[in-house]
């Protein structure tokens, strides 16, 4: 008695859909990179802190750069303080706790800071943290061996 074996055909594996997803990724990631990086203003220069909050961003977080002249920036775009009370009043509605980082360049007047602080609880956001950076004299002590 003859048995034949058969042998399942080989599996060919198609690469075209494979490339598809991953340009597909690539794309999603330069995109959301280069949001994050328009929300934090290159042009303000934060003031210097030894000690500080981890830097990481919170999730959802909504970064406020108060520009040297004085002019407030959310999401690219520059507003003023009645404009953002109504973008902040509206988010605090949907979001209990929404996390709010204020950036401040270093020469911008200090009531400047306080209108926008201000701002932001009239709007109901509570959660307020500021954004700092370490001296640089702080960062080369640190990563030398003594």
């Amino acid at each position: 008695m003859k048995f034949s074996s058969r042998q399942p055909e080989s599996a060919n594996m198609q690469l075209a859909p494979m490339i598809d997803i991953v340009f597909l990724l690539l794309i999603f990631f330069i995109v959301t990179w280069q949001f994050t990086r328009s929300e934090t203003e290159l042009k303000v220069s934060v003031p210097t802190a030894e000690e500080g909050a981890d830097p990481q961003r919170q999730r959802g977080e909504i970064i406020i750069n108060v520009m040297r002249e004085g002019e407030i920036r959310v999401e690219g775009s520059t507003v003023n303080l009645g404009e953002l009370h109504d973008k902040l009043a509206s988010i605090a509605r949907q979001y209990e706790n929404q996390p709010v980082r204020i950036r401040g360049d270093g020469g911008v007047p200090y009531q400047r800071i306080v209108e926008v602080i201000d701002t932001c609880q009239k709007a109901g956001v509570w959660n307020i943290s500021f954004a700092t950076q370490r001296p640089e004299s702080s960062i080369h002590d640190s990563r030398s061996p003594e």
